[in-house]
C-alpha cells in the first residue's frame, strides 16, 4: 500500500468511526475547506483539511492524493471524486445484486442503459407531471436516467457509473442482508 492508499485507509477508518454521518459530515467540513468556492480541493486545502482531522500530510503526499482520486484531470479534488474514493469497497453480494438490477435495466445488453432501454421495463404515464402535461414521459425518464448517471448527464449510464451510485448507497447500509433485500424490491428482482 502507497502513501496515498495509506492516507485513504485512515480518513475512511475515522470516517467510519464516526456513524453513519461520517461521510456527510466529511462533505460539510470539506466545503469548509473550499475558501474560493470553487467545489474543488487543491493539495493545500486538502493537506490542511486534513491536518485539522489529526491526519498530518506531507505536501507530497497530499499531491499524490490529490492526483489519485482526480476523475476529471482538473488538477483538484471535487467532493464527489473525494468522497468516492472514501467509500468502503462493496462485497461480492452486493456487486452481485447491483449487477442484476442493471442487467434488468439494460434491455438491450449492450452494457449502456437508455431512455430507450427504460422504456421497455417502465412507464412514466402515472408520473404527477406527465399527468398534468407539465413533462412528458420522456422527460421523465431522463430524469430518472439522469439520477444514475455521472456528472455529465450523457443519456447513458454504464455499469460503472450504476455501481458508483450503489457505491453510495451501500456506505450507509450495516449488513449484505439488508442491502441485498432493498436493491431486489427496489428493482423487483
Amino acid at each position: 500500500m502507497d502513501a496515498a492508499d495509506a492516507t485513504i485507509e485512515k480518513l475512511r477508518a475515522q470516517c467510519l468511526a464516526r456513524g453513519a454521518s461520517g461521510i456527510q459530515g466529511l462533505a460539510r467540513f470539506f466545503r469548509r475547506l473550499d475558501r474560493d468556492r470553487s467545489r474543488s480541493l487543491d493539495a493545500a486545502e486538502l493537506r490542511r483539511g486534513l491536518g485539522d482531522l489529526g491526519l498530518a500530510l506531507g505536501e507530497a503526499e497530499a499531491q499524490a492524493v490529490c492526483r489519485r482520486w482526480d476523475r476529471d484531470g482538473s488538477g483538484t479534488l471535487d467532493l464527489e471524486e473525494f468522497l468516492r474514493a472514501l467509500r468502503p469497497p462493496m462485497s461480492q453480494a452486493r456487486e452481485a445484486v447491483i449487477a442484476a438490477a442493471f442487467a434488468k435495466l439494460d434491455r438491450s445488453g449492450d452494457g449502456v442503459v437508455t431512455v430507450d432501454d427504460l422504456r421497455g421495463v417502465y412507464s412514466g404515464r402515472a408520473h404527477p407531471k406527465v399527468r398534468s402535461g407539465e413533462w412528458t414521459e420522456e422527460e421523465v425518464l431522463r430524469r430518472f436516467l439522469d439520477g444514475f448517471d455521472s456528472s455529465d448527464k450523457d443519456g447513458q449510464v454504464t455499469l460503472a457509473e450504476f455501481q458508483d451510485y450503489y457505491s453510495g448507497v451501500s456506505a450507509s447500509v450495516d449488513t449484505d442482508e439488508e442491502f441485498v433485500a432493498m436493491v431486489t424490491s427496489a428493482w423487483r428482482l
